[in-house]
């Protein structure tokens, strides 16, 4: 350890038994950061630090060079986000799509008092009452959230959605892949409003938007819009107390700032678009008045102690992770998906085709090592944008598909949409009835839709064909617990993944601090370790 700032003025005075000057003794002391540190400087010229002493300007003791005050782990972000959601810390783990973001893991990550979001999006009604009434089971006194994801292709399904979390009693959603504001996440939103004895307006029905984007923020950081409020009224869905209500709350409580992630994803920098929004975010705020300010959050690239406190110092109230929890063992995946998830660098994600909005040309990140998935979904997007119909696919090329990507032929996976759609939403057949490109179009979702299911399955036969969401956060987590008890994925539980990531944050920020007051630290001391439980 070495010295190269300014010395302050300040003394001292304790138990000379206090003080250690080992470098590993050191890291034990720094690792309280429930206590104060200071590093002192004895009368033999000796750099040490001690957590515990009084300070004097006046008198006997031993010069004190850098100090920190208390700074723990549930001191990052901000403390309205825990209090509100009766949360640890301000950390929060996204839904990811299809129940891998699965009942278990909401309940593990609730257990540990931190906000979890199940993965609803692409699961049947009947699997998401079932992982609500585990969830409510295990949860009876913890907030929990489940996605709501937008639509735009099969708008039967947002609706579905929102009267079926309504009626279970959902208090809280994360809203994610919404380009605008819809109907359903208004009546959401606004069928949870009230006022309490003292007349204050309760928000029953919290939303945590999730964008990457201005245009689409903003509409969450006003009032609902009018022609929607008025729609509902008009059905009975809302109250004439609760349409007045709406006038004077955002559309979202929190905002999560989603940078370079997996599945949907921008693949904007986070240190350029955080800033944005939260700038934003104090305009309208200006604007609107609105009794309680929405928080901004940050996700996408978050997945180590160095990420998130670099969210937390450039202003996020909480963060939000999603990759890492993927390889846990509460992630309603498969083992062939969580053992490729703990080899993957940050440079093995590509860009491909959403199977929610393939025809907008909307793309997801998914890891590309160990599965052709990636390519085989770009090769089918260009068929669909060279052809209007799956008979003007060239036979040589329709063949190599049914053989090598489909399995079977074409107009097979055609059968298997229309069984699936008349049950899910028929208004999907017959608006391809007499349209051959929107035929194609869901005849090539088939395989996109499922490519997820098999790899969340681990169907074997399909390993090729596994769709497997991730950013490259991934490739930073597994870097940085390259020869820890977590590098291997069996080992991996998320609440623990949180804790080591926030406890981790709160560490680097003491040293961060220290090093700014001229104190250097050896590369030891300064790298943070994980702490096996």
């Amino acid at each position: 350890m070495n010295f190269n700032g300014t010395p302050q003025q300040l003394f001292w005075q304790g138990s000379p038994r206090d003080i250690v000057f080992d470098d590993d003794l050191i890291k034990e002391k720094l690792r309280q950061t429930d206590k104060a540190c200071y590093v002192l400087q004895d009368f033999n010229g000796r750099i040490g630090v001690s957590n515990t002493g009084t300070l004097v300007s006046e008198g006997r003791g031993l010069q004190v060079l850098a100090m920190t005050a208390p700074m723990t782990a549930s001191q990052l972000g901000d403390p309205t986000f825990c209090k509100d959601y009766n949360l640890k810390y301000a950390y929060m783990t996204g839904a990811m799509a299809n129940g891998i973001a699965s009942a278990e893991l909401v309940v593990a990550i609730g257990q540990a008092n931190l906000l979890g979001s199940y993965g609803a999006a692409g699961q049947v009604p009947a699997k998401i009452i079932e992982s609500l009434d585990k969830i409510q089971a295990q949860l009876s006194n913890q907030t929990y959230a489940v996605n709501l994801i937008h639509s735009p292709a099969e708008e039967a399904l947002e609706s579905a959605a929102v009267d079926l979390f309504l009626s279970k009693g959902v208090t809280v959603v994360e809203a994610s892949a919404f380009l605008a504001l819809t109907e359903n996440i208004v009546y959401y939103r606004v069928a949870g409003l009230s006022r309490d004895a003292d007349q204050n307006i309760v928000i029953g029905n919290r939303v945590i938007a999730k964008v990457s984007r201005k245009e689409v923020a903003l509409p969450f950081m006003n009032a609902a819009p009018e022609e929607f409020v008025q729609s509902l009224l008009a059905k009975g869905k809302i109250t004439p107390l609760q349409a007045a209500l709406a006038k004077q709350v955002p559309m979202a409580d929190d905002i999560t700032v989603e940078a370079d992630s997996g599945g949907h994803t921008d693949n904007r920098p986070l240190v350029a678009l955080l800033p944005i929004l939260i700038q934003l975010r104090d305009e309208m705020q200006k604007q609107n008045a609105f009794a309680t300010p929405i928080r901004i959050g940050a996700a996408g690239g978050i997945s180590t102690p160095a990420s998130a406190l670099a969210a937390f110092m450039m202003g996020a109230a909480y963060v939000v992770t999603g990759s890492v929890n993927q390889a846990c063992v509460e992630a309603g995946t498969s083992d062939h998906v969580r053992k490729l998830l703990q080899t993957v660098e940050s440079t093995d994600v590509m860009a491909a085709p959403a199977s929610d909005m393939f025809e907008m040309g909307v793309d997801l990140q998914v890891v590309k090592r160990g599965t052709l998935f990636g390519p085989r979904a770009k090769k089918l997007y260009a068929y669909y944008m060279t052809y209007k119909s799956i008979d003007e696919i060239p036979a040589a090329e329709r063949e190599a598909l049914e053989q090598k990507i489909f399995k079977q032929p074409l107009e097979d996976v055609w059968q298997s949409c229309i069984a699936f759609f008349q049950e899910r939403d028929p208004e999907q057949i017959e608006r391809a009835k007499d349209n051959p490109h929107r035929k194609m179009a869901l005849i090539f979702r088939w395989y996109l839709g499922l490519s997820s299911n098999w790899a969340n399955a681990g169907t074997p036969d399909r390993v090729l064909d596994y769709q497997i969401w991730c950013g490259p956060s991934m490739g930073a987590f597994n870097d940085w617990v390259k020869g820890s008890y977590l590098e291997h994925y069996e080992q991996r539980k998320v609440a623990d993944v949180a804790q080591q990531i926030m406890e981790g944050a709160a560490y680097l920020y003491r040293i961060q601090s220290l090093k700014m007051q001229g104190v250097g630290f050896c590369r030891e001391v300064e790298r943070v370790e994980l702490v096996e439980r």
